[in-house]
């Protein structure tokens, strides 16, 4: 079962990429991003989730978030947030194969990357978050 709902993940994330929802990931440039310190990237990675936090409140909304290894480029496990008052909440599980778009912010325990949704304003680039069949923006 485990095996089949991988292959059905990987495959929608396929698909979507065909489709032009979510763009090609390039990992070594996270990976390039955490080795110089550098904050403020954008970013596409496409990794594993490691650990699931849910959502918690923020300081201006709730986020939910996730810890993600990369799937190519260097062996970091980044942290992963999203405004769920823009994506809504999502189901992940440990093991799922997850694309993110967003912004990579530096700290020494891997870094994070966040606004992996769409700004309201239009004032930054919008992000997403590609999980099982379902694009969050």
């Amino acid at each position: 079962m485990r095996n089949a709902r991988a292959i059905l993940a990987a495959a929608a994330l396929v698909l979507a990429t065909a489709c032009g929802t979510t763009q090609t990931a390039d990992d070594p440039a996270v990976c390039a991003a955490y080795s110089a310190g550098r904050s403020h990237v954008e970013v596409v990675a496409d990794g594993t989730v490691t650990r699931v936090f849910g959502v918690q409140s923020g300081r201006v909304s709730p986020h939910e978030g996730f810890l993600m290894r990369l799937a190519s480029g260097c062996n970091l496990i980044v942290r992963v947030e999203a405004n769920t008052d823009f994506t809504g909440a999502f189901a992940l599980a440990r093991g799922d194969r997850v694309n993110v778009k967003g912004e990579y912010e530096y700290y020494p325990l891997g870094g994070v990357i966040h606004w992996t949704h769409r700004d309201p304003r239009g004032r930054h680039e919008g992000g997403y978050i590609a999980a099982g069949g379902h694009v969050y923006e």
